[in-house]
């Protein structure tokens, strides 16, 4: 089976919605950065990892993972977290959920 890719025009949207995100909701001690590998978006804050969202064709309904620390993976099965009301399927709910779900 062929791995789904992120078209380049995609993957501009991505990267917009995550700037926008750290100019209008963190401090500039805190920034999310975007790395999009195949149909994977792994977003962290700081370099650290916070969720990955797998792309199938529409940027509002995306699959979340969160990243566990305890396992060193991400489990899309995982919603008992702090945060976890904000998983909607897209970036933006992604985004306030991991950083909710790691706030401390």
């Amino acid at each position: 089976m062929a791995k789904k890719m992120i078209p380049d025009e995609i993957r501009e949207i991505i990267i917009k919605d995550v700037d926008n995100f750290n100019k209008n909701e963190l401090t500039k001690y805190q920034i999310f950065k975007a790395e999009i590998r195949d149909k994977f978006i792994y977003l962290k804050l700081n370099n650290e990892p916070r969720c990955r969202l797998e792309y199938n064709g529409d940027l509002n309904s995306l699959k979340f993972a969160i990243y566990k620390y305890s396992s060193s993976n991400y489990d899309p099965d995982e919603f008992f977290f702090p945060g976890s009301n904000y998983v909607n399927g897209t970036i933006q709910g992604a985004l306030k959920a991991s950083l909710e779900a790691y706030s401390y």
